[in-house]
């Protein structure tokens, strides 16, 4: 197996030029959600009674999987009260007119309710920052009722829990593990744009990278990282139940009969990828396939333009060495 031509070296190099969101400007955008929060956490102690409890960087920013194509960021809005509405227009409409009494040199198009979430601008950065409620009753490790952005379902969660529990995967492979996640996140939003009803959510592919980490795979070699991935797919035809016991045991988790099977690693009752039917599946597999495939000619490929060709299978023409 030659890797005369591109070796992990390479691949960390395109995913520092490609795929990465920039340092620089990751640090920018949690500096201005940390204004946000701080504003918000200012407004309540000058009102105690005011719903908004707690406001938490989320998503691929704050777990450091964000790519460079990253033009929003994630903050989860818990908010608490008997005159909270449970309905989620009338509640998106609540948190959005709060937000505005707490921002009061926004302008009324600067806060606006969305399906799920309540989108927040910053004219001058131009970015947006979505604001995910969660209904808070005063759990002490933060557990609430999250609006899925799938469906607008309610969804027991717990943000700082899952933050911890990237946080661990994250620290069992210090810097691989995110650019990991990065790379296959960015393979699959290739596959979105080339691929018939391919569809692949990122939080999936971070929770088959945990359970590949929990099992002892190693991370530090990027093409075999890459490779063992898209194994793993293709050996389990995206059937096998993924599950963690962080903060559960395994035991109670309930038969589940859809295709894929991945359960919140923060709530053994929530099927991440319950949406997902046999042919979403089934697409899935065949990416995957056709990637392990480009990767073994890849590597045994006798010539730097026919090795470029198969990375660039992987990755769109953009991969260059």
């Amino acid at each position: 197996m030659s890797r005369t031509h591109v070796d992990h070296k390479d691949i960390a190099k395109f995913a520092q030029d490609k795929v990465n969101l920039p340092k620089a400007k990751a640090d920018e955008y949690r500096a201005q959600a940390r204004r946000l929060r701080e504003k918000v956490e200012k407004h309540l102690k000058e009102h105690p009674d005011f719903s908004l409890k707690k406001m938490i960087i989320s998503g691929s920013l704050a777990k450091g999987t964000g790519l460079r194509s990253l033009n929003d960021i994630d903050i989860a809005c818990y908010v608490s009260g008997a005159e909270v509405p449970s309905d989620i227009p009338k509640l998106l409409d609540y948190i959005a007119e709060r937000l505005r009494k707490a921002f009061p040199n926004f302008s009324p198009d600067q806060v606006k309710p969305q399906t799920y979430s309540i989108s927040v601008s910053f004219k001058g950065s131009g970015l947006d920052v979505d604001i995910v409620p969660i209904l808070y009753y005063g759990d002490v490790n933060w557990y609430g009722n999250l609006v899925s952005q799938d469906d607008g379902a309610f969804l027991k969660t717990s943000i700082p829990r899952h933050l911890e529990f990237a946080k661990k995967h994250k620290e069992a492979h210090p810097q691989h593990f995110t650019q990991i996640v990065r790379l296959a996140k960015y393979w699959a939003r290739k596959e979105k744009r080339e691929r018939d009803g391919f569809r692949f959510k990122s939080f999936m592919i971070e929770m088959i990278f945990a359970k590949l980490s929990d099992d002892g795979e190693d991370f530090s070699d990027y093409p075999e990282a890459l490779q063992n991935f898209f194994t793993y797919i293709a050996k389990t035809d995206m059937r096998e139940l993924v599950i963690f016991d962080d903060y559960y045991s395994t035991s109670e988790v309930a038969t589940v009969s859809t295709p894929i099977k991945i359960i919140d690693p923060v709530n053994h009752e929530n099927n991440v990828s319950e949406l997902y039917t046999s042919s979403q599946a089934d697409v899935i597999v065949e990416a995957a396939l056709d990637a392990g495939d480009a990767i073994d000619s890849a590597l045994s490929a006798m010539t730097k333009q026919d090795t470029i060709y198969y990375w660039q299978k992987v990755f769109g023409s953009s991969f260059q060495v």
